[in-house]
């Protein structure tokens, strides 16, 4: 695998009985970068990300993370309602990959959820629960279990799902943002075209079970492909 490249998929393909849903798929995403997949609602984006990180079985397929197969443990993953556990506080939700992935001390999780806190500010809701603190909050205190493994690449299934503009734009921010100053890379699925691209650097638009375009922000709208271009229109009713 090239030495820029941190995550290569090769070959990928998923179906549910008769529906192919992943058709050979591949994929090489650089490191540090922001990749958004693209495409209509119940194409497979989702399925797709959820068998790039181990969580589906792809039936044909392999992928490489540092040009190891199914080195998941660098890879996290952040759900599209954040799956917070209810019954957790802030400091149980992020501690717990580390408590069921790592052999730590108790003091040494402490000590790395109360960095990870401090880093995304939520000292005042560390001992708070989900449904005591904001939607936004929420979305840090998802990021923050996501980062506190210390993944080199994360994963994003629809991480604006049901926000408002002005929140969804918050959530962007907040992802380029930490990006910058935790140096992971980005997977994302998304719907919101063409606002992602504001903060992503490569785009792949899945059709068909294939990725029908892979390139930047600037390609695509330089040289839209025609099935692209009503999705590039803010002011149609079309909805990825």
């Amino acid at each position: 695998m090239s030495i820029n490249k941190i995550l290569q998929v090769r070959g990928m393909s998923k179906r549910f009985g008769d529906l192919v849903v992943l058709d050979n798929i591949d994929i090489d995403i650089p490191i540090g970068s922001h990749t958004t997949v693209i495409g209509k609602s119940g194409i497979g984006k989702s399925v797709l990300l959820k068998c790039m990180a181990g969580l589906l079985e792809p039936d044909a397929g392999i992928v490489e993370i540092d040009g190891k197969k199914g080195s998941f443990p660098h890879c996290s993953y952040m759900f599209q309602q954040n799956a917070l556990f209810d019954s957790f506080n802030v400091f149980e939700n992020i501690a717990l990959p580390l408590r069921e992935t790592q052999t730590l001390k108790r003091e040494e999780i402490r000590e790395k959820v109360e960095q990870i806190i401090e880093k995304l500010d939520l000292n005042s809701a560390t001992y708070k629960y989900p449904a005591e603190i904001s939607g936004g909050m929420k979305k840090r205190v998802a990021l923050a279990r996501a980062l506190i493994t210390n993944p080199e690449i994360i994963l994003f299934d629809e991480p604006t799902t049901g926000l408002d503009p002005l929140r969804k734009y918050g959530v962007f921010d907040m992802i380029s943002t930490y990006r910058k100053k935790f140096g992971f890379t980005v997977l994302m699925v998304s719907h919101d075209v063409p606002e992602v691209f504001e903060i992503t650097d490569q785009i792949a638009w899945l059709e068909g079970g294939k990725i029908a375009f892979w390139g930047t922000p600037d390609e695509l709208y330089a040289d839209t492909p025609a099935p692209l271009k009503p999705f590039l229109n803010p002011k149609l009713e079309t909805s990825l």
